[in-house]
């Protein structure tokens, strides 16, 4: 346990559950998309759809999909700056079932036809937990360069992704494999140690059977 674990992330509040983990969750999901949010239909689950609007989870969340960080004073204003950027969203309600009650669906689209959909929770103290993708599992908190490839169910996939990054000098710190079913599709989690380079995200793309890359990096693309 070190310091932050104790008093929490320096944040805009009031809660750093409700409000920092929801700005966190907007800017992952942003840098997971790749581009700007143009459009977001977001559905809250459980106490982010009870209690939200009262810690301003909502505007948040916003502020999250706008790139603001979380000690961003333009927080609480975040509506405001959305429409001066164009950005379109819905804000609706969805059960989940038996998942964190912290939880929030967002579907997002952004230019050059980019969509995706991603499910995250806030889980205490400003960590986040991303728990799916484009409706396949998950289980990162994007802390680490985090590299999501979609597959078909296939020998060798694994092989190609690792050895790439081998030869990049890139470890890996942790790898999760989830599957819809055997020989259907399949994604493959990997937090890094180090950034993934672009031409190595181009060279996966383009592997047969690899059906998307997904790149999380630290650093917000100029």
């Amino acid at each position: 346990m070190n310091s932050f674990d104790i008093i929490g992330p320096v944040m805009v509040g009031p809660s750093s559950s409700h409000t920092a983990g929801a700005v966190k969750i907007g800017n992952i999901a942003r840098k997971l998309l790749g581009a700007p949010v143009k459009k977001a239909d977001i559905f809250f689950h459980g106490s982010f759809l009870a209690t939200g609007k009262g810690h301003g989870t909502d505007r948040a969340l916003i502020a999250g999909l706008l790139g603001f960080p979380v000690d961003d004073s333009r927080i609480p204003d975040s509506f405001h700056y959305a429409r001066e950027a164009g950005m379109e969203y819905v804000m609706s309600g969805i059960d989940l079932g038996d998942v964190h009650p912290n939880t929030v669906r967002l579907h997002l689209w952004g230019d050059e036809g980019r969509n995706m959909k991603v499910t995250a929770a806030s889980v205490g103290g400003g960590a986040i937990k991303v728990t799916e993708i484009d409706g396949l599992p998950a289980n990162f908190s994007g802390d680490y360069p985090t590299l999501i490839v979609n597959n078909l169910d296939q020998p060798g996939h694994v092989t190609e992704i690792t050895s790439m990054l081998s030869h990049k000098s890139i470890n890996i710190a942790t790898m999760q494999l989830y599957r819809s079913s055997k020989g259907g599709t399949a994604v493959i989690v990997l937090e890094c140690d180090q950034e993934v380079p672009e031409n190595a995200i181009r060279w996966l793309s383009h592997l047969e059977g690899i059906l998307k890359v997904t790149y999380l990096g630290l650093e917000e693309k100029a």
